[in-house]
Formats: structure tokens, sequence, C-alpha cells
């Protein structure tokens, strides 16, 4: 075997399959079989030696690698399947080549997805360890008092007694209640449920930055794809871990 040669997940990541982490699901599972053996985590393939078989299947062609960034308006899942009737952010994209949203936004919540079927950067942007920024434009039902904005930057306990990481955190616009927040955690519903907590209540939530990613001027369900620049930018935040950087 080629010690060279990539790994069978990232092969198949690099094939469409999902991210690396979905791959390596599949692997386990028994669902992929390499020259009539089944498959092991970790094994070294070839696409253009080895015969790879996924569910029964020939492994496909890998796909030339895709990258857009999506302005999610509300109302639309960021997911690849409907439901409850709701579109989603696939049915935004208008391109040939299956990709896959990079994290969530809730339903209600607007602003930057990242769509792509490159697995290996899907599974560094959504490891906890690369701890890249998000940053959000958030309008609250009332101004903040200094105190609530200072809790906001400091942490507090949320949902099960999880505690929320230090935030940078800042009011944006009087006399209206939009606040600026970035954030290097990714709960679920982290900030509508930090606000919950304050004793305040989010309108409208819109993520205006991702990394290196800015949404811009892009129009809610508008999309294009990303410049090389933007796509090495991306590479250089994932390449090492946030307590390197």
């Amino acid at each position: 075997m080629d010690p060279e040669a990539p790994k069978l997940q990232k092969a198949m990541a690099q094939a469409g399959y999902g991210s690396r982490r979905t791959c390596e699901r599949m692997i386990r599972e028994g669902r992929v079989r390499v020259n009539g053996e089944r498959a092991k985590l970790g094994m070294r393939t070839d696409p253009s030696k080895d015969e790879i078989v996924v569910d029964g299947k020939p492994m496909r062609n890998p796909d030339p690698l895709v990258y857009v960034l999506l302005h999610k308006p509300a109302g639309v899942l960021s997911s690849l399947s409907s439901q409850g009737g709701w579109p989603t952010v696939i049915d935004l994209v208008e391109i040939e080549t299956r990709v896959y949203p990079v994290g969530r936004l809730d339903l209600e919540s607007e602003g930057l997805i990242l769509l792509t079927n490159d697995g290996e950067l899907t599974h560094a942007l959504t490891q906890s360890s690369y701890a890249h920024e998000k940053e959000y434009r958030v309008l609250l039902d009332r101004i903040p008092s200094e105190d609530q904005l200072q809790s906001w930057k400091e942490g507090v306990t949320i949902a099960d007694h999880i505690r929320t990481s230090p935030a940078k955190v800042w009011l944006e616009e009087a006399p209206d209640a939009w606040v600026g927040v970035i954030l290097r955690q990714g709960m679920k519903r982290q900030i509508r449920e930090t606000a919950r907590t304050l004793g305040l209540s989010v309108e409208r939530l819109i993520r205006v930055r991702m990394a290196n990613l800015s949404l811009d001027d892009l129009e809610p369900g508008a999309w294009r794809p990303l410049t090389k620049q933007e796509i090495e930018g991306l590479r250089l935040v994932v390449s090492e871990p946030a307590e390197v950087r």
C-alpha cells in the first residue's frame, strides 16, 4: 500500500460522500470495501488503482471542489433535506455539484452560510479545536445595559448548566438595539440562549462573517463562488488549531 496515498475517508470525502466524519462512520459500519475486502478506518487507497465500493456501488470519481457563499434568508433550513415543508439552503444554489452546508444557522436566523463538497475543509471548520471567529449582528428587544453587555462578554451559564466562553460584544447602533457579537464557540442557539439568560430577546440575528469570509452586500437568497484568495485564506485558518494561532 502506497504510504503517500490519501486515507480512504479523505478520498471518499473528496468524492462527495459527505464530511470526513460521515465517511469514517460509513467505513466503521462496513459499507465500504477495497479490492474485495472490508475497508478499515485509516487505510490508504489510490482511487486510480484500487477498486473501492461504497454501498455496493463503485465509488464515484471525485467532483471538482466547489465553494459557495450564500446569504441564507430567514425561513430557510441549513440542511440538505426539507422538514415541515421549509425550503433548504440547497434549494437556493443552482449548481450541478452536490454541496453541503458547513455549520448551521437556526431557521429564523439569517446570514452567511458556506456550502462546499470539500470534506476535509468541512471537517476542520466544524472542529472546536480550530475555533474560528463567527461574527453576528443582533437586534434585541431593547438596548442592553452596561451590566448585561459585560456579563455577555465574560460568559454566562445557559441551558444544561453550560458556561459560554468569553465573547466580543458591543453596542452597534443607537437608538436601535443592534449589538455586534463575535464568538469562537458554536453551541446550538447560543446567542439566543445567552440573550434570554440576560433578560433580553433576539428579534433578528444575522451572521455577517465566518473566519475570513464576509457577507458584505450580498442580498438575502443570493450566492456567489468563493474567490481563490478566500479559499486560500480558509485553508490557512484551519492549518493549525486555535491555541497555536
